[in-house]
Parts: C-alpha cells; sequence; structure tokens
C-alpha cells in the first residue's frame, strides 16, 4: 500500500476555489484504477494549507494516475493557486 500526501499552501483568497477544484475532481480520483480513496485535510492554525492523504495499491497505481489527463488538468488548476511550493512524499506502508 502506497500512501501519497500532498501539503499545499494557498493564498487565503484562493482557497474557497482550491475547495471547489479539490470535491469536483475527488469522487473522479477516487474511482482511479488502485485509489483506495482521498482525504483532504486542513491545517488548524495555518486555515490556507491544506494535504491531501491518498492511499494507492502500488507505486505504479499511483504513477499511471499522475501520468492521466485527470491529474494533469487538476494539478494545473490547482497549482495556479500555490502561495508556496508543494511538497510531497511518497510512502509504503509498513506491516
Amino acid at each position: 500500500m502506497i500512501i501519497r500526501i500532498v501539503k499545499m499552501t494557498f493564498d487565503p483568497a484562493s482557497v474557497d476555489s482550491f475547495l471547489r477544484i479539490f470535491h469536483n475532481a475527488q469522487h473522479r480520483i477516487e474511482a482511479f484504477h488502485g485509489c483506495k480513496g482521498v482525504d483532504l485535510c486542513r491545517d488548524l492554525t495555518q486555515p490556507n494549507v491544506f494535504m491531501t492523504l491518498s492511499l494507492w495499491e502500488t507505486a505504479g497505481d499511483l504513477e499511471m494516475y499522475r501520468k492521466s489527463e485527470l491529474f494533469n488538468v487538476t494539478w494545473g488548476e490547482t497549482k495556479a493557486l500555490f502561495s508556496q511550493r508543494p511538497e510531497a512524499w511518497s510512502l509504503e506502508k509498513q506491516r
């Protein structure tokens, strides 16, 4: 199981736009082959900082998503709203 965490910081005026983008794409991301779910988390002290937490069956499934049109469109709309460079981590769940 692969866990993908992406930290995104937005201009406060762009938060509502990001939330619309995310909620419009969430069900399509979750329907992508190998995706086991996508959650959106908001920082308690910095309301313009969000993290997505997605679960993938394999690293290959995550890569296929990252090469997809869905990712390119969603990420393109999202990255235009960043106030800081995003950070991302791909982790393998250990048992």
